[in-house]
């Protein structure tokens, strides 16, 4: 059985080996896309190099990338802990070609790595490709012998990194667990099963899609993959559960003997949320963010204090996910230096922030419990106690549905978005100033004249700097006079 690391480590050497460069992960903050929150997907750090805003350092690189989705587009915080598939934070494996090979090397190389490699049997595999992307179906037969019936034509298999940026259409490989296992195949009516389950997807990279919805060719096509490495373990372990896995079981291993509640019936839901949110608010602490009310300072701390609510549910008498951070960072802080780096900071940080949150948690949950004691099963927590929990006790929305979902309520969403609009606009009223940001251009024009910015705040607090270029209002200025912004 291969283990999580070992995976990780054969997808790299294999594309090294194949001439790509070892890019590391980036930041989990993005360092030149105002558009997005955090890194969602393997693909961002590259962006620019996609668009011809940046000259990429190799035609052909790998990369695992961190990415956390709790917010926007790619949203799962509401089903992470209770399925299998869902996290807040994981990893993903990718091969990128900046206009070297297009859609035939892109299926050799991903061919080679699932059946020799990784060792997956050819027979359980199956793709899908768009309905009228015939140059692909014809690759898939040519290179990996796959008969039509393999090949599924679905209109849904074009991905985009989000509303504006690099887009095109896309293959993706299943894995076919067995009939033993209860699902269909991709594109029938029970797809959702867990018999087949998607392990990579390939994106040929065509178009740069903008805010009014138009396309524009990018300067050369390209290749863009994604593969969820506790997705790909979970096949190659034989199991049907991320949570399944080896880190995961020792992370699970960890929690239980710290509440001392068994990982069993919906305990087990629990300790799950738990060990993901440890993963993602830890690897954002590392990455700078720190938990506050607004922007990402507000989604770490959401997803902290989700993970804080279930160790509490689980009887923790004190707060728990600092002490679990050893085990993180033992298990993970080989392949991100930078766990073991901030490793005080992030237990200190949760420690701190576990500790406040306990402090109102017994308020807040008293609260709660008098607005649901009327309320049978299937009815409604009124918008404005919702909206009181958030404003006044800290409870995200998320939280307080999590909280009513256990006693069979829901949470009236048009009343708590009234209530929030009405703050909203009490806050605007009240709100003076303005500011102008560089156009984006500009700013990447200056780091292909000047060269990137090295952030060394991982290892210190205080450091030298000579400032290269001034900006106001988009251009360029030769210099700045005492008080100018």
């Amino acid at each position: 059985m291969s283990s999580l690391n070992q995976i990780r480590s054969t997808f790299i050497d294999f594309f090294k080996g194949r001439d790509h460069l070892v890019i590391p992960s980036a930041p989990l903050v993005p360092q030149n896309d105002p558009t997005l929150m955090f890194v969602n997907a393997g693909m961002v750090p590259f962006k620019n190099y996609f668009t011809g805003a940046e000259t990429p350092p190799a035609p052909r690189a790998v990369s695992v990338q961190k990415c956390v989705r709790a917010g926007g587009k790619h949203n799962d915080l509401d089903n992470v802990g209770y399925t299998g598939r869902h996290q807040t934070f994981f990893e993903m494996l990718g091969n990128f070609s900046f206009g070297d090979y297009f859609k035939e090397g892109a299926i050799e190389l991903a061919w080679e790595l699932m059946t020799k490699d990784i060792g997956l049997d050819p027979a359980r595999l199956m793709v899908t490709i768009a309905p009228d992307d015939d140059d692909a179906a014809a690759l898939w037969r040519k290179i990996a012998g796959l008969p039509d019936s393999r090949i599924v034509r679905l209109e849904e298999n074009f991905w985009s990194m989000g509303d504006t940026g690099p887009c095109g259409t896309n293959t993706e490989i299943f894995y076919d667990h067995g009939d033993h296992v209860a699902g269909g195949p991709p594109g029938s009516p029970d797809e959702d099963g867990d018999r087949f389950v998607e392990i990579w997807n390939l994106v040929f990279m065509r178009w740069e899609q903008f805010a009014d919805g138009t396309r524009k060719d990018l300067p050369k096509p390209q290749i863009d993959t994604g593969m969820g490495l506790e997705r790909i373990t979970t096949v190659l372990q034989g199991v049907h559960s991320n949570y399944d896995t080896d880190l995961f079981r020792t992370l699970i291993a960890a929690s239980e003997e710290a509440t001392g509640a068994a990982a069993r019936g919906e305990a087990r839901f629990s300790h799950q949320v738990i060990v993901d949110h440890l993963r993602s608010t830890s690897f954002l602490i590392a990455d700078g963010v720190s938990p506050s009310n607004e922007g990402r300072g507000y989604v770490l701390r959401r997803i902290m204090r989700r993970a804080m609510r279930h160790a509490h549910m689980l009887g923790a008498a004190e707060p728990l996910m600092h002490r679990l951070v050893p085990t993180l960072v033992s298990e993970m802080g080989e392949a991100y230096p930078e766990l073991r780096r901030a490793e005080a900071t992030i237990s200190e940080t949760l420690r701190q922030e576990e500790e406040r949150f306990r402090r109102t948690l017994g308020r807040g949950m008293s609260l709660l419990e008098e607005a649901t004691a009327g309320l049978a099963e299937g009815g409604e927590l009124p918008g404005e106690t919702a909206f009181k929990l958030y404003d006044t006790y800290g409870f995200p929305l998320d939280l307080t549905q999590d909280a009513v979902r256990a006693m069979g309520l829901s949470v009236d969403l048009a009343g708590f978005d009234a209530a929030m609009k009405r703050q909203k606009d009490q806050a605007r009223e009240a709100w003076t100033g303005s500011g102008q940001v560089a156009a984006s251009g500009e700013w990447f024009a200056l780091r292909e004249r000047l060269g990137p910015t090295e952030f060394v705040g991982h290892d210190t607090t205080e450091t030298t700097a000579k400032v290269l270029a001034l900006v106001e209002a988009g251009a360029e200025i030769p210099r700045a006079e005492a008080g100018q912004t």
